[in-house]
């Protein structure tokens, strides 16, 4: 909250609508609650094959966006990734359909988002509970387009 009042001072109106929606940030808004975090973006075939593997941590307040040319059905492993994880299901609005708590490091069941996905954000395993981020939570980002968004970085 205070991280958000400083902003808040510093980069007032339009200035901090552009700052919200840099591409290595993406916000969240649920009933009661508001959060950000540092993302990488992983939007083409190599970099979300390759996603999370190998990484041994994953800081606090960051993580992984994965961006699908269009809606789909999703389905993730944990084949040689090391951080237990959270999984952030959501449609084509950036809307959360899915949460799947607790990935479990170098799991091969397959983790099903779901039809008509879109986007998929992976934190560190019990920060969506903890912050109350479940379905219809909506995400910010530029990845997501302004006609479909349900919160849009325009405005």
């Amino acid at each position: 909250m205070l991280r958000a009042l400083v902003l808040a001072a510093v980069l007032p109106g339009s200035a901090w609508a552009q700052a919200a929606c840099a591409p290595g940030r993406l916000d969240l808004r649920w009933e009661g609650g508001k959060e950000s975090f540092a993302v990488e973006v992983a939007d083409d075939g190599e970099e979300r094959a390759q996603g999370l593997m190998f990484r041994t941590e994953l800081a606090p307040a960051s993580g992984m966006l994965f961006v699908y040319e269009m809606p789909r059905r999703v389905s993730f492993w944990m084949k040689n990734t090391l951080i237990p994880l959270d999984m952030v299901f959501a449609d084509a609005s950036g809307t959360v359909t899915r949460v799947h708590s607790g990935a479990v490091p170098g799991d091969l069941t397959p983790i099903d988002g779901g039809e008509g996905v879109q986007f998929v954000l992976e934190i560190n395993a019990g920060l969506a509970s903890k912050l109350g981020i479940g379905p219809g939570t909506v995400l910010r980002h530029p990845a997501i387009p302004s006609e479909t968004a349900a919160w849009s970085c325009d405005g």
